[in-house]
């Protein structure tokens, strides 16, 4: 997987996503990982849905039929993408240690 920087949105929702939820959720799960920091609206969380879906990050998983609620699963790419952004923010905390002395007061 080549080594890409996620935005802070997609980082959160791959987060959710593993675990099924629908779009409600996927934003609700959001705003408790990041305590309240990270507020999506609806337009942004589906359009960012969409995206993953096409590729092949995220998956909708079939429903109920008449339910207008889908909901979203991470797929193993996903998987790999948020492993390979947590490699790259760890390297990013590492320099920025390195560089200071240690760390934020």
């Amino acid at each position: 997987m080549e080594n890409i920087a996620l935005t802070e949105a997609v980082y959160y929702i791959l987060l959710s996503l593993y675990e099924p939820l629908h779009g409600y959720g996927i934003m609700q799960k959001i705003e408790e990982l990041s305590d309240g920091r990270v507020l999506l609206a609806a337009g942004t969380l589906y359009g960012a849905l969409s995206t993953l879906v096409e590729r092949g990050w995220i998956e909708a998983l079939p429903g109920e039929k008449n339910s207008r609620r889908k909901e979203y699963l991470i797929r193993p790419q996903g998987k790999a993408a948020v492993e390979s952004e947590i490699r790259r923010l760890r390297e990013l905390l590492a320099n920025g240690e390195l560089i200071t002395g240690g760390g934020a007061k």
